[in-house]
C-alpha cells in the first residue's frame, strides 16, 4: 500500500448514469446495485478521465493508502474484455450510446409535420378506427399502425404540472430508448395511457421532483414504468419511486423491464 492520488465516488450523489464507466480506460468502475463503485484500486491511474463526465459531480479525488497502480493487470484486463466482445451482455452499457444494428422488418418513414410538438400542450382524440391501408403501384400493400400517443409534450422535463390531461390518468413513464427497442410499444403500452419520456442520461437531471409535483396535484390512477436493462435506467427507476414517495399518495404502479433487443423480461 502506497499514499497516492485516487477517485472517490459519493453514492448519495450518483445517480446511476453509467457514464463513468464508459469513461475508466482501465476498468476500474463498474456499477454495483445501480450505483458507479471503484472496484480495484489497483486498475486506477488517478488521472480522473471519469471526473468531467459526471452529470451530478459524485466523482472526486481523494489522497489515501492504496495499491498502486497495476498497468500490467489493466492490460490483461482490457484483452481479456477484448476478447470477450462478441458476448452478448444484455445488463451492461446504454443502448443509446452503444453502436449496434438489429435486424427487423422494412418499415416505412412517418410523414413529419411542421414544427416541434413537443413545445405546445394538447390533448388528442383518438377514434378506435381500423388501420389504414394503402396500395401504390411500386409497393406492396403498407399497414399505417395508429398513433396511440394521448398528449404533447412527452419529455418530462416539458411537461406542465398542472395538464389538464393528467386529470384521472393513467400515466405511463418511459425511458426514450423503449419505444424504440420494443416493437409494439404503442399498443401495448401506450394505449389509453398519458406518456412521459425521459433519459437521466442525457437529460443529466433528478426527474423525482417534477414528478412528484405532477403526481400530488393531479388524480393519478395508476402508474406504469417501462425501462431498459442497463444501469442509467435505474435512475429513472429511482425517480418513479421517491417521487410516488414524496406524493404521499397510495397508487397501484408496476414497473416493465425491456432487453437493448426489445424483449420484456422483467413486470
Amino acid at each position: 500500500m502506497i499514499l497516492r492520488k485516487i477517485i472517490k465516488i459519493d453514492e448519495d450523489l450518483c445517480n446511476g448514469c453509467g457514464i463513468c464507466v464508459d469513461a475508466c480506460h482501465e476498468g476500474a468502475i463498474g456499477m454495483v446495485d445501480g450505483k458507479a463503485k471503484l472496484l480495484r484500486d489497483d486498475y486506477c491511474d488517478g488521472l480522473g478521465d471519469c471526473l468531467p463526465v459526471c452529470p451530478t459531480g459524485a466523482i472526486s479525488f481523494e489522497e489515501r493508502e492504496a495499491l498502486p497502480f497495476d498497468e500490467e493487470a489493466v492490460k490483461k484486463n482490457m484483452q481479456l474484455k477484448k476478447a470477450t466482445e462478441g458476448v452478448k451482455n444484455e445488463g451492461s452499457g446504454c443502448p443509446g450510446a452503444r453502436a449496434q444494428v438489429m435486424k427487423s422488418a422494412k418499415k416505412e418513414p412517418d410523414t413529419l409535420a411542421c414544427g416541434c410538438p413537443g413545445s405546445n400542450s394538447r390533448t388528442f382524440n383518438r377514434t378506435n378506427s381500423s388501420a389504414v391501408v394503402s396500395q401504390t403501384q411500386t409497393s406492396p400493400q403498407q399497414v399505417n399502425v395508429e398513433s396511440q400517443l394521448g398528449q404533447w409534450p412527452v419529455q418530462i422535463k416539458l411537461a406542465p404540472v398542472n395538464a389538464p390531461y393528467f386529470d384521472g390518468a393513467k400515466l405511463l413513464i418511459a425511458a426514450d430508448c423503449a419505444a424504440y427497442a420494443y416493437g409494439n410499444f404503442h399498443n401495448d403500452f401506450m394505449k389509453d395511457k398519458i406518456t412521459l419520456i425521459g433519459c437521466p442520461k442525457l437529460d443529466m437531471v433528478d426527474y423525482s421532483q417534477k414528478l412528484t409535483e405532477i403526481i400530488k396535484h393531479n388524480n393519478i390512477r395508476s402508474i406504469t414504468l417501462v425501462r431498459m436493462q442497463v444501469p442509467c435506467c435505474g435512475g429513472l427507476e429511482r425517480a418513479v419511486t421517491q417521487a410516488i414517495m414524496d406524493s404521499g399518495k397510495m397508487i397501484p404502479w408496476q414497473i416493465v423491464v425491456l432487453s437493448t433487443d426489445g424483449r420484456i423480461i422483467d413486470m
